[in-house]
């Protein structure tokens, strides 16, 4: 008989208790890592679920945007418009050491889950509020989906002024803002917890989305306030036989690197490049040259040949070709997991430790509501009558979702 295999070690944030009522993408985000690393964390929905269950790609009714987001969850689902719904919230609070929720400011009080109603349960919770624009301000109860957010943070003007003239600012399809908002709140969480580990004392984080994208263009910004208007070099797409490559040539050292690769050496010495203001005035003719060359290569054989060279560089690659990328299936990155329809691919946390699989082995997603009653009597809270359909209640979410 085979020896049974040893159980998986407990994860850094094994022991923590996450209470997530969270929703869409920024708050799910950040507790999907914690989750990952071992927390316990509770999903409360609303009897309808998360709108993100609704989302495509969907098979057999089970959504994989939501799922990517959520597995290793448990879901409890409790109508918080009423005072049962409520008190049991309140005692799954008391039970838990994270409390994170995205409702626009001003909803936790209608719903009496404030900082306060949460602290006098459990006073030293670590409690996080993600919104738009944050807690407070003339803006705090804006809606704030991330395409809003991503033109209110300055964000998208500032990489407008990095395109051709006459472009006008992108559309957003990649929700930047939700992910790095999530990423952040993991980290303000974290730093919650050490803080309570050396005082004993809770604390309350307020994040904004708007803030968060607002930190991404630290050039533009410093540009902005020292007055200066030149264009900076971009690095732009270089077009090959069969799609495009990118290079950054920053240095001195790069760009005598890239003038190998050209098959041009004397390029590195030339008064038109020879240093960053040389190049910088001749940018569109470097630009040409490596065009020039690149035309008649692949992306793959340009890409090569300048990573020979020591020249940074990447083919643009499409979501078909990433999945099948030898490095990142070599370091682990995408990993099985299941729902009601069956198992599919997600990625694992960004970061790596040496005893630790992201997310574990066995991971699902949860069925709506599946653990509602196990979760209430763990907390000592009697089980709820199934509540009836029926809308939505006002506590909207602030992050983005796709059309259905």
């Amino acid at each position: 008989m085979p020896e049974p295999s040893p159980a998986a070690p407990p994860g850094p944030l094994d022991g923590l208790t996450v209470l997530d009522f969270s929703t869409m993408m920024a708050g799910p985000y950040c507790t999907r890592m914690m989750a990952d690393l071992g927390a316990t964390v509770i999903k409360v929905e609303s009897p309808e679920g998360d709108h993100m269950r609704k989302l495509r790609p969907r098979k057999s009714g089970s959504s994989r945007f939501f799922g990517q987001l959520n597995v290793g969850k448990r879901s409890v689902t409790l109508d918080l418009s009423g005072g049962p719904g409520r008190e049991a919230a309140l005692a799954l609070v008391a039970r838990a050491d994270i409390v994170l929720e995205s409702w626009r400011p001003g909803v936790a009080g209608r719903l009496g889950l404030t900082y306060e109603a949460c602290r006098a349960v459990r006073e030293d919770v670590i409690y996080c509020s993600i919104s738009g624009w944050g807690q407070s301000g003339p803006n705090a109860r804006r809606a704030a989906f991330a395409p809003v957010v991503h033109a209110a943070s300055g964000f998208d003007m500032a990489n407008l002024f990095y395109q051709p003239p006459g472009s006008i600012p992108p559309v957003t399809g990649v929700f930047v803002g939700d992910i790095l908002g999530g990423t952040m709140a993991f980290g303000a969480i974290l730093a919650g917890v050490r803080k309570r580990d050396a005082t004993g004392a809770g604390t309350r984080i307020d994040l904004s989305l708007v803030e968060a994208m607002l930190s991404m263009p630290v050039y533009e910004m410093q540009a902005e306030l020292a007055g200066l208007r030149e264009t900076r070099p971009s690095h732009r797409p270089v077009p090959t036989a069969d799609g495009f490559i990118i290079l950054t040539i920053v240095s001195d050292l790069n760009w005598r690197a890239a003038a190998r690769a050209l098959g041009q050496p004397g390029l590195g010495t030339d008064p038109r490049f020879v240093d960053v203001k040389a190049r910088t005035l001749h940018w569109d003719e470097l630009h040409q040259l490596v065009c020039d060359w690149a035309a008649s290569r692949t992306a793959g054989e340009a890409e090569a040949e300048m990573l020979a060279a020591g020249v940074p560089a990447a083919r643009y690659q499409t979501m078909t070709s990433i999945l099948a990328d030898e490095h990142l299936r070599t370091r682990g990155v995408f990993r099985t997991v299941a729902d009601a329809a069956g198992e599919f691919t997600v990625t694992a946390t960004p970061f790596r430790f040496d005893d630790v699989i992201t997310p574990p082995d066995g991971s699902a997603v949860p069925v709506l509501g599946a653990d509602t009653d196990p979760v209430l009597k763990e907390a000592g809270h009697p089980a709820l009558p199934s509540p009836p359909g029926g809308p939505d209640d006002p506590a909207a979410p602030v992050q983005p979702g796709r059309p259905a």
